[in-house]
């Protein structure tokens, strides 16, 4: 992607230092992360122009990796029938206090109170903004749905709105955005704080990237570190960046030194200095919109979204056919769940736009429980095994064991078990975390992509110097960050621009560059090289026009395990 679409969302969305504590958790600062971030600093300084995969090098020298997004912004086509456009540059005051703003931005304006200090830290970022005006048009686009959810909690805690653009700040309102230390979800929590502050992990459900659970996590936390550092909320934020330990360590030193312990002369990390300052300048930007050239795109005053409690596991295509929504926007709406269907577990909740609630709750009544699933009667053949039949129908042994109330693990050949599957083929699922997991896998990077099996003791920085590529870029191919832990036995893509001998025999796809001919269509040669006609589109988009023209070249990848 080109820097306009791609990078200006990542520099300011929610980048995250892996040498630092995280969220609570500390990451040692280990010889090999000192060599990722030299080789970051190196890249970026050798290839300034690839803007879009290094967007700072003083801020890549010390570490600091931007956020995955991996979805693309979507709008949720049904909306409440009050949910009525606003001008997008309207955010001026009301005259009567009283009445209650139509654009929630203004709601948010007439709340804020944090104090716009006057400093150079600051500026650097409310500038950022305002040369950039096109960033808060997409965040909007994806906080429309939840933000009126979200500020009416941090108003329910009396918290202050400010906290509002912390989720612009860590992901750019995207819930299935991902950074290092294995941070996920709107508000970019690692695994160790979500537990700790009530978001559920499990198989088929991230409750990091649900938004009622993540929101919740996140005023607990924001609270608990509003109180650790005594009221101080620019101390609370700072830590909700970097740790708890370590603002707490900066504030001791400088007392020890006899300096002030205000955020603005801690000894912080350069992320985490930044990271406050963007806020603020959020702040101040909204404050200010009347004075400022950048338009702040309306969000009506009014609830979007609505808690429906669906009581059991359900299929979720299912429950977005009975929505009226596409299988996407439920997915959008409802990130946490992991897999095809929601946890048997719990929660037991879906979150639906207000105006298909009533006709889902008549469609599911009207359902039997036992329908809300799609099952299988599998007969039992020799070499069978709970994880064997888990792995094939995408459900888990537990699962399994339940629906057949079984106590144990032994299963007899010729005997039949149920086991819930999906209504729709998996890839039909296309925000569940395998499918994610194929796009990015699957997008073309280079000439010829290689598989690699991981082994134990494999690292990123390793495979990037036996396979020659960026390690960045190697991890980003595989939706992970550089400092994550390899689990042998997982597989990763590797692209490259060409392939050794050895290699050859282990490559999976190569780049063709066709030239196209008299007579020649998309479909055509999308049947000629065996390829899907939507790959082909996607490939060649910045090329396309309405018709193809003789001599213009395109690129095929093609699949060379079937030549």
């Amino acid at each position: 992607m080109k820097m306009t679409s791609f990078s200006l969302l990542m520099i300011l969305a929610g980048c995250q230092t892996f040498m630092a504590e995280s969220h609570g958790e500390t990451e040692k600062q280990t010889h090999q992360e000192q060599l990722i971030a030299e080789q970051i600093s190196k890249s970026c300084k050798q290839k300034h122009a690839l803007a879009d995969e290094l967007f700072d090098c003083t801020s890549a020298s010390h570490g600091t990796i931007p956020v995955t997004h991996p979805t693309e912004i979507v709008e949720i086509t049904v909306e409440p029938d009050n949910y009525v456009e606003l001008p997008a540059d309207e955010i001026a005051d009301n005259n009567d206090s009283s009445e209650s703003p139509e654009n929630l931005w203004l709601r948010i304006k007439q709340q804020l109170t944090f104090p716009i200090p006057d400093n150079d830290r600051l500026k650097a970022q409310k500038n950022w903004y305002l040369k950039h005006p096109h960033y808060m048009q997409r965040v909007a686009t994806r906080a429309k749905p939840f933000m009126h959810y979200i500020v009416e909690q941090i108003e329910k805690n009396q918290m202050p709105l400010e906290l509002v653009f912390l989720p612009i700040v860590e992901s750019a309102f995207d819930p299935f955005a991902y950074s290092h230390g294995r941070a996920a979800g709107m508000w970019q929590f690692i695994p160790g704080t979500g537990k700790r502050f009530g978001m559920k992990q499990t198989w088929w459900y991230d409750g990091r990237r649900d938004v009622v659970a993540s929101t919740e996590g996140a005023i607990a936390y924001l609270t608990y570190l509003h109180n650790m550092f005594d009221g101080d909320w620019l101390h609370a934020l700072a830590a909700y960046n970097s740790g708890e330990g370590r603002v707490r360590s900066a504030i001791r030193r400088n007392k020890k030194a006899g300096k002030p312990t205000d955020f603005w002369s801690l000894d912080l990390p350069k992320e985490t200095r930044a990271y406050v300052p963007k806020l603020l300048a959020l702040s101040s930007i909204l404050k200010d919109a009347d004075d400022n050239n950048i338009v702040w795109t309306a969000i009506p005053n009014k609830p979007f979204v609505k808690v429906v409690d669906v009581e059991t596991q359900i299929d979720l295509a299912l429950a977005a056919d009975l929505a009226g929504l596409t299988l996407k926007e439920l997915h959008l709406l409802n990130a946490g769940f992991n897999r095809w269907a929601t946890d048997p577990d719990g929660p037991h909740r879906l979150l639906l736009p207000i105006e298909s609630v009533e006709n889902f709750e008549l469609a599911l009544n009207k359902i039997e429980e036992n329908e809300r699933l799609n099952w299988v009667r599998h007969k039992i053949k020799s070499g069978d095994s709970l994880l064997k039949l888990a792995k094939q129908y995408h459900t888990t042994v537990d699962v399994i064991k339940g629906v057949n109330d079984m106590l144990g693990n032994m299963i007899r050949v010729g005997d039949y078990m149920l086991v819930p599957v999906s209504l729709k083929s998996l890839d039909s699922y296309s925000l569940s975390q395998e499918q994610r997991l194929a796009t990015t896998q699957s997008k073309p990077r280079g000439s010829y992509s290689l598989n690699h099996k991981v082994k134990s003791g494999d690292t990123f920085w390793d495979l990037s110097r036996k396979y020659k590529v960026d390690m960045r870029s190697l991890a980003k191919w595989n939706g992970m960050a550089p400092n994550d832990p390899l689990m042998p036995g997982k597989d990763l893509v590797i692209w490259v621009r060409q392939v050794s001998e050895s290699q050859r025999k282990d490559a999976v796809m190569r780049t063709l560059t066709y030239t196209v001919r008299k007579g020649d269509s998309l479909a055509r040669i999308a049947n000629k090289f065996k390829v899907n006609l939507g790959d082909l589109k996607r490939w060649n988009q910045d090329k396309l026009r309405k018709y193809l023209q003789p001599g213009q070249k395109i690129k095929v990848y093609v699949d060379v395990t079937r030549t």
